[in-house]
């Protein structure tokens, strides 16, 4: 258990071992300055009368449950450990919709950026995108496996009562999880639209190059024709020789266009 403590690349899982449960799990935060999603490792070690937390770094989402307890708010000092260990569980989760909010967000801006004005920049968004999801997906489906063992546990450190709680936070496990899966579709359609739209630009700047280059190969030809070396040429030794083949070009250019 130390072990696992001390190294944070764990993954999410709950341990009995008797006389006290280790849970390991993810606590993602939402940096607003970067942009990006935190991932810290949290241990929890509980038996009959304590709880004990073990975290990398300073700062969490934990002080709500803290100012309960400091002010006797709540069930937290009339519950048992499990039902501290379940509320802690339970802020992680709650914290899990914010960050799918601000990801929603982003998908949001992303998606306009796609239809409107699709950049080699827009694509390297939709990329942070989905690893950001995958990262996230990473997180929530081991920790619903955990909850449910949870849940299921025969410990006696383990409250019939906390059941009706472990069981609301395991349904929102499910909502993350689907709406994650949501996201991750919409990103996957997003980058369709990307290429879609890129393609699209392309072939609006191949249309012009063609109508270009097809406008001017007659054009070319006549110039060519009136380049050539023959001393048998009527139209060049005529006044509206030259005006009559540009004539002749100008129509033929709006001939083409129209």
């Amino acid at each position: 258990m130390l072990e696992d403590i001390l190294n944070t690349n764990q993954r999410p899982k709950f341990q009995d071992f008797e006389k006290y449960i280790y849970i390991v799990f993810r606590m993602l935060i939402y940096d607003n300055e970067k942009q990006t999603i935190e991932s810290e490792q949290v241990s929890l070690v509980f038996g009959s009368n304590f709880v004990i937390s073990f975290q990398e770094t300073i700062g969490d989402i934990f002080d709500q449950i803290r100012d309960s307890i400091r002010t006797s708010k709540g069930r937290h000092r009339k519950m048992g450990s499990d039902y501290l260990a379940y509320s802690l569980i339970d802020a992680i989760v709650d914290n899990y919709f914010l960050i799918l909010e601000k990801l929603g967000d982003k998908i949001g801006l992303v998606e306009e950026k796609v239809v409107v004005d699709p950049t080699a920049e827009t694509l390297h968004q939709i990329q942070l995108l989905k690893r950001e999801l995958v990262s996230l997906r990473g997180s929530v489906w081991p920790l619903r496996e955990l909850i449910n063992g949870f849940q299921r546990s025969e410990s006696p450190l383990i409250h019939k009562s906390t059941g009706v709680y472990l069981r609301d936070v395991y349904d929102h496990t499910v909502q993350i999880i689907d709406a994650t899966e949501n996201f991750r579709d919409m990103c996957a359609a997003m980058l369709e639209v990307y290429v879609s739209s890129v393609s699209n630009k392309l072939n609006s700047i191949m249309k012009v190059l063609t109508v270009i280059a097809t406008i001017f190969m007659p054009l070319s030809f006549i110039a060519s024709l009136y380049g050539m070396n023959f001393d048998y040429m009527p139209e060049t030794h005529r006044v509206w020789g030259y005006p009559a083949v540009l004539i002749v070009m100008f129509v033929a250019t709006a001939g083409m266009l129209l």
